[in-house]
């Protein structure tokens, strides 16, 4: 089929754009999988803190999505998006480092731990918002399902590398090493976005306050049914994942006996499943359809989660890994391919002008939950055991199964069916962007 000279010469740019804006989030994903393994263990090794104190930790890290999303998405729409990635990732190296340094130096506190894991949830907060919203401007929305899965696999291929390399430097060296490591990987982020080209045009003022502007996303995404499913979907998954994970990495230390090395070797290689979800989700949405793909996915996510209680102190310690690194493959597997179908869908959905609103609509429910269940599961754990507290989160995750077959989402075939053209007001209407596509 012949081409334009113009759409040959924009396919090309946006392509190298993508390649950088997939360089940054490569970088990115590896350092987050490092210091998600160095945070906690930092906490449980270095400061001794109790279950509670961890569930802290983790509500520090996830609050700032309850707290920020919201009028981070209205900055977001108001200004170009790619100076706030670049912003927030120094900012957030420059937070890693001052981590480090009062580790070192013997000055670090759970408190001060915590309010430095707030701060770096907020500049991640604002690096996430502005990172969905960019992608539209660099790929265009025909290409986004295959974009997102790119970049969903490439995370997860971070999973592999990233767990592993952090409990080798914590169990060889110490856990500030491994932050470092991540502060490194934050600038290698910033240097790639400032490579960029894609020219982003800076919105018009709307003449709102922003508070009005704030409650325009939060209604779009109201009146929107799939967008209302896949917030659910979301909400209720990352809640009781995070309960889960909150538990399940104090008891694999105290209770199982697993060294940071063990669960750094777990995670990489469970991270394999992720891999191949995310690369495997456009030929699943073509041949299944999105909603069968998305339905399976939450109930594969949530079962394999049920194995994390079972495990016991009695096995030997190469059989909890082997076990270990099989609930990872599996729901790593169905989370990747179920964010990259979501992903898609949600951009499908919202037109341009009030995106960076809906992501931050989305991040505030789907990611402020998560400070709630790392709090609520440090606490069951705390008052009831980690054993009991992980069946519980496992049997509350179930949840998310029943939301998801009882949403529109399940009756979701081709996705690019539900894009809404571009307009300069609210009532965007669905309409085909690449054909009628595949039939499921």
């Amino acid at each position: 089929m012949n081409r334009s000279p113009a759409i040959s010469r924009s396919r090309g740019k946006l392509g190298a754009d993508f390649t950088r804006l997939w360089v940054a989030m490569g970088a990115s994903a590896v350092g987050g999988q490092v210091s998600e393994l160095a945070v906690p263990l930092l906490a449980v090794l270095v400061l001794h803190a109790s279950t509670a104190e961890v569930g802290l930790l983790g509500v520090a890290r996830w609050l700032p999505f309850l707290l920020l999303a919201l009028p981070l998405g209205v900055l977001v729409d108001r200004c170009r998006r790619r100076p706030v990635m670049v912003v927030a990732d120094l900012v957030r190296a420059a937070l890693t480092v001052v981590v480090v340094a009062l580790s070192f130096s013997g000055h670090l506190t759970l408190w001060g731990l915590v309010t430095l894991v707030a701060l770096l949830g907020a500049c991640t907060v604002a690096f996430e918002v502005s990172y969905q919203s960019f992608l539209p401007s660099v790929v265009g929305r025909r290409h986004l399902e295959t974009a997102n899965a790119r970049l969903q696999a490439t995370a997860s291929a971070a999973e592999i590398g990233g767990p592993g390399l952090g409990g080798l430097l914590i169990q060889a060296l110490s856990a500030p090493w491994a932050l470092l490591v991540h502060a490194v990987t934050y600038l290698v982020s910033a240097a790639a976005l400032l490579g960029t080209a894609t020219a982003e045009h800076r919105p018009t003022p709307s003449g709102r306050s922003g508070a009005a502007d704030l409650v325009e996303g939060l209604r779009f995404v109201r009146r929107d049914p799939w967008l209302v499913s896949l917030v659910g979907f979301a909400g209720i998954y990352n809640l009781f994942a995070q309960w889960i994970m909150v538990l399940f990495t104090v008891r694999a230390v105290r209770e199982l006996g697993l060294t940071a090395a063990h669960l750094g070797v777990a995670l990489s290689l469970g991270a394999v499943g992720a891999v191949l979800g995310a690369a495997g989700a456009p030929a699943a949405v073509r041949r299944f359809g999105a909603g069968p793909v998305l339905v399976a996915c939450a109930g594969v996510e949530c079962v394999a989660l049920a194995a994390l209680p079972v495990l016991d102190a009695s096995w030997p310690v190469p059989v909890m890994v082997v076990v270990l690194v099989g609930v990872f493959a599996v729901n790593g597997a169905g989370t990747s391919l179920s964010s990259v179908v979501a992903l898609t869908l949600r951009q499908l959905r919202t037109p341009d002008h009030v995106l960076g609103r809906v992501n931050a609509t989305m991040r505030w429910v789907s990611y402020g939950v998560v400070a709630v269940g790392a709090g609520v599961g440090g606490i069951v754990g705390e008052a009831l055991g980690t054993r009991v507290g992980l069946t519980l989160g496992c049997v509350g995750s179930l949840l998310t199964v029943v939301w998801v077959v009882a949403s529109p989402l399940r009756r979701v075939g081709d996705p690019r069916l539900l894009a809404v053209r571009r307009t300069d007001g609210d009532d965007a209407r669905a309409v085909p962007v690449d054909g009628p596509g595949p039939r499921s």
